[in-house]
């Protein structure tokens, strides 16, 4: 096996450079990927890329006085950026984990080392839950019902109300009722039992979503980015039911649809 490529007769070039440039170029293609449709995010990303392209550059040239300024830019540069961009940082990262799937195997992963087994929803709850979506549905009664899967749910829960309480049609639909206390903000059901109520969610910065959604639908956008829960939405103008999930609305068409969708949900086939 040749230890190494010569190019242009004088430039060596060994098979870890091959991969090195794999890997980044990897890396590049997956955090762009990840964070299309954000352009707060992207124009962070793409000005630490061409900064260290930059200084790379000026290292081959034996450039010493833009080099100290890179690397003093950097230095101070990448420190400033993570205090001033900390939020979007954290959406980033938050969406590269649950799109590449880190989330659900960091999960799974903890979930066995400490013995913890997973609360999944019976068939009861998600009957329960699809007669109360579809009720709220034909009655136009908004609302915005969270579905935990690995990713723990804990931090929305302290921004709303706890609130433990077994899955029940009646419950749900008195909660979201309009001159409910807690109809504002989003449910959150963990297993076969209402965590939360009142909860608040992180609202998306993506443009191209159509007007006609509104900030139920923005909200179950953003939390399905960064997370990997579920989302169903109720619309109060129209009554349409719409399914959410990775940062994706699906519109359900009827309660057969419902039914498969939440069906699927509880035997583990939806993740």
């Amino acid at each position: 096996m040749l230890k190494a490529l010569t190019i242009f007769g004088f430039l060596g070039f060994g098979w870890a450079d091959i991969l090195d440039i794999l890997m980044v170029s990897a890396l590049i293609f997956f955090l762009i990927r990840s964070i299309r449709g954000d352009s707060t995010v992207l124009n962070i990303v793409l000005i630490l890329i061409f900064l260290l392209i930059l200084k790379g550059v000026v290292n081959a040239l034996n450039m010493r006085m833009m080099t100290v300024l890179l690397n003093t830019l950097l230095d101070v540069g990448v420190l400033a950026l993570i205090i001033l961009f900390q939020p979007e940082i954290r959406h980033l990262l938050n969406r590269f984990a649950v799109r590449s799937g880190l989330t659900r195997r960091t999960g799974e992963l903890f979930n066995r080392i400490m013995g913890i087994k997973e609360e999944k929803m019976d068939s009861r709850s998600a009957e329960e839950l699809v007669e109360a979506v579809r009720a709220m549905s034909a009655e136009k009664t908004g609302a915005l019902i969270v579905l935990q899967h690995k990713g723990s749910m804990e931090d929305y829960m302290n921004t709303g109300d706890r609130f433990e309480a077994d899955i029940n049609r009646r419950l749900i639909m008195n909660i979201f009722f309009k001159n409910s206390p807690l109809h504002d903000g989003a449910m959150i059901i963990v297993g076969d039992h209402i965590a939360a109520v009142r909860c608040q969610l992180p609202m998306t910065n993506r443009t191209d979503i159509p007007a006609h959604y509104g900030m139920r639908h923005r909200a179950a956008i953003g939390l399905t980015e960064d997370t990997d829960a579920d989302v169903l939405v109720v619309s109060e103008e129209t009554g349409k039911v719409s399914f959410v999930r990775g940062g994706e609305i699906k519109e359900v068409q009827d309660v057969k649809e419902l039914r498969q969708i939440v069906g699927a949900l509880m035997t583990k086939e939806g993740e």
